[in-house]
């Protein structure tokens, strides 16, 4: 029973360490190259990190339509949802003033297209032959891009309100081998005939280029007409320079840190601090891929708040040995007293865990999206750090006293 002990411990540290190793190895932070291959490749970095664009778009009023705080609400609701399902990641949109949108979008590899979809009016008409406006896009539900299985034609699949597929399919019945031209922002898409009536409500736009075109339109279909027009009065690139520098300052003060906590924890707590160590390690890989298998962008007061977690975890390990050494100062044997400890150092450890974690929820929720990413790893980091506290520590330190490799209780730190 005593070796299979110590070989199933030492099974778990070398799996700790090669797994650790592995991950961590391609940061090439100490050395020329800090391009951070690993962290860029594998975790999205906001705006200040990889840089983007910055926008500033202005509501023009004219005879048709008036700028309201109701109609700038709107407008700013109407571009979250196109710049969101066009995939740029954690974009900030605010209102500035009475008339004026800012946008930062990180990443784009064409703003200018970006910029121009988030403004675009997307109006769409069916005209009869004699070019008379029989349907608009308000009476459009919903819009789909898709690309059939056997022909390989892309298109966009048109699915209309209940009032508007009465319309269309009393246009469509009464215009039976007619042409009925399909219209956008004033331009003919396409100009089909009508071969029958359709009375379903749905109808389908072909002609694209490609899938993407066609997942494009869909889009500004679908989320409607900007309420206001929108000019872009200034427009820059945010170059990462400056976020690079302070990434690869982050990342060496981390590692720096890290190695710090290792070396103090089995300084100070020998075999529990080691054990704490291996803990240590898992709980940043647990963290790390929780960020990339949510896609969490990386920001700078990310990177804080995932430092921040680091000591926090350490904190949990910290207050349950202290536990464990007045146990076995009272006389209580090794395993009679790892059980004591982590029993009376539990209560502790999730008070002080779940009060943070409730400040990192109201942060989330009450601040603005700068500050959101902070919230965001300091509540993974806390959930993680129970995790392990709780459950692999406890289990590798009880499987190191099961082993009786070291029995000496000063070696547990008493």
């Amino acid at each position: 029973m005593r070796w299979s002990k110590i070989l199933i411990l030492a099974a778990v540290i070398v799996v700790i360490i090669a797994v650790g190793i592995s991950a961590f190895a391609p940061l090439q932070v100490f050395s020329n190259n800090k391009q951070l291959p690993w962290v860029q490749e594998n975790i999205t970095l906001g705006l200040d990190l990889q840089g983007g664009v910055h926008v500033v778009l202005e509501a023009q009023e004219n005879e048709n339509t008036k700028i309201t705080p109701d109609a700038m609400k709107r407008a700013k609701a109407i571009i979250q949802e196109r710049v969101n399902q066009l995939g740029v990641s954690e974009p900030v949109i605010q209102i500035q003033g009475d008339r004026r949108v800012i946008v930062e979008l990180a990443g784009v590899k064409n703003p200018e297209k970006a910029v121009q979809d988030m403004i675009k009016t997307a109006f769409l008409e069916f005209k009869t032959e004699d070019g008379i406006t029989v349907l608009t896009g308000k009476a459009l539900k919903d819009a789909q891009a898709s690309r059939d299985p056997n022909s390989g034609a892309v298109d966009v699949n048109l699915t209309f309100t209940s009032e508007g597929a009465k319309k269309f399919a009393n246009i469509t019945r009464e215009n039976v081998g007619n042409p009925l031209g399909i219209y956008l922002d004033g331009s003919m898409l396409q100009n089909p005939t009508i071969q029958d009536a359709i009375l379903n409500g749905k109808a389908r736009i072909t002609g694209y280029a490609n899938l993407e075109e066609a997942n494009r339109m869909s889009i500004l279909l679908r989320s409607g007409a900007l309420p206001v027009d929108l000019d872009v009065i200034q427009k820059m690139s945010v170059g990462p320079q400056l976020g690079r520098d302070s990434l690869n300052s982050s990342v060496q003060a981390g590692i720096v840190g890290f190695i710090a906590i290792l070396v103090f924890m089995g300084f100070y707590y020998r075999i529990p601090g080691l054990v704490a160590d291996l803990a240590l390690l898992i709980y940043t890989l647990i963290v790390l891929a929780i960020f990339i298998g949510i896609g969490a962008v990386m920001t700078l007061p990310g990177i804080a708040g995932f430092l921040l977690t680091l000591g926090i975890a350490v904190d949990a390990n910290v207050i349950i040995f202290e536990r464990i050494k007045e146990e076995m100062r009272s006389g209580k044997s090794l395993r009679p007293a790892i059980d004591a400890g982590f029993k009376r150092g539990l209560v502790a450890v999730i008070d002080a865990n779940v009060t943070t974690l409730l400040v990192a929820i109201v942060l989330y929720y009450f601040s603005t999206s700068v500050f959101r990413g902070f919230a965001v790893t300091l509540s993974i980091g806390i959930i993680a750090s129970m995790f392990t506290a709780i459950t692999l520590t406890r289990w590798i330190l009880k499987l190191a006293a099961s082993s009786n490799i070291v029995n000496n209780t000063k070696m547990y730190g008493a």
